[in-house]
């Protein structure tokens, strides 16, 4: 299981790192060939054209934040987008391995069970103890645990498979809480991103004195939404799967129950079954008692 997730990560690195390296032009603009020069005709310092007609790469876009005229990186921008892109890799890697370690067939194969209480049905106990001794999934688990008490009785042989049950039930949840984690901590760290945005593009309008250029005054706004952007791409399939793969383990471990208790219900003593003859018990008999008037009795 770990083996998968750890090879869903390095594939979603992989592509991204592929995505940064080679889509350099996918969202160029042209620049003119004259951008590079002011009006008199005299070359701009490092060859630098303006920002207006600048190309802008995928890259540059949605994974590097850089500042459209210096075109230096923004360090804590860029680290926020990476920092999100590390918690989606997880995320994605989570997701398949906890899918794959909640499959049916692993909690509860309803094959094996029938099988056990095959076993149980005819007699067969030390047969059916054996079955379950190395229990393959949570329904054997949960059904070993009944067995084991049976020497204690039927009500002993239930509390101990319903004990072994919420206990796996738990460890399970437990296991995908992390989605749960990622979910609610991405659009915070997406939010500080923002926040950081907004604070770079305010601090252009003051140094510009109220009249800032707008593509200056782009560059902290882009870095405000392209952290939101990335922080509610890592929330809502973590928030998503969360959800799912807890109704899934919701549902296994009740049906895992539910096979349990039809094995077990061979150990039940009959006194404890229904009578046939529609007879009333002790506790009937004595209500119908105290309601009878003394001279009816």
């Amino acid at each position: 299981m770990r083996r998968t997730g750890v090879m869903m990560m390095m594939c979603v690195l992989l592509v991204l790192g592929l995505l940064v390296c080679g889509a350099g032009d996918v969202m160029a603009q042209g620049v003119p060939p004259m951008a590079a020069e002011d009006a008199g005709g005299v070359r701009l310092p490092g060859g630098v054209p303006p920002a207006i007609g600048g190309r802008v790469s995928m890259g540059e876009a949605f994974f590097i934040q850089r500042h459209p005229e210096t075109k230096r990186v923004e360090v804590l921008g860029t680290m926020i987008v990476w920092g999100l892109l590390a918690l989606s890799a997880a995320c994605i890697g989570l997701l398949g391995a906890m899918s794959l370690a909640n499959r049916r067939s692993v909690v509860v194969a309803e094959d094996r069970v029938r099988e056990v209480e095959r076993a149980v049905s005819a007699g067969r106990f030390r047969e059916a103890l054996d079955l379950t001794a190395d229990p393959e999934t949570d329904a054997m688990a949960v059904i070993h645990a009944g067995l084991n008490e049976s020497v204690h009785g039927y009500n002993a042989m239930l509390r101990a498979s319903e004990q072994v049950g919420e206990d796996l039930l738990l460890r399970r949840l437990r296991r995908i809480e992390p989605l749960n984690i990622i979910g609610n901590v991405a659009p915070m760290i997406g939010l500080f991103g923002t926040v950081y945005g907004m604070i770079l593009a305010f601090r252009e309008i003051v140094a510009a004195g109220g009249s800032p250029d707008p593509v200056s005054l782009a560059a902290g706004i882009g870095t405000a939404l392209t952290t939101t952007f990335w922080g509610l791409v890592v929330a809502i399939p973590a928030l998503a799967g969360y959800a799912l793969l807890r109704n899934v383990i919701d549902a296994h471990a009740v049906e895992s129950s539910r096979l349990a208790e039809g094995v077990l219900v061979h150990f039940r003593p009959a006194s404890k079954k229904p009578s046939q003859d529609g007879a009333e018990g002790d506790g009937a008999k004595r209500e119908r008692a105290e309601r009878e008037p003394d001279h009816a009795r």
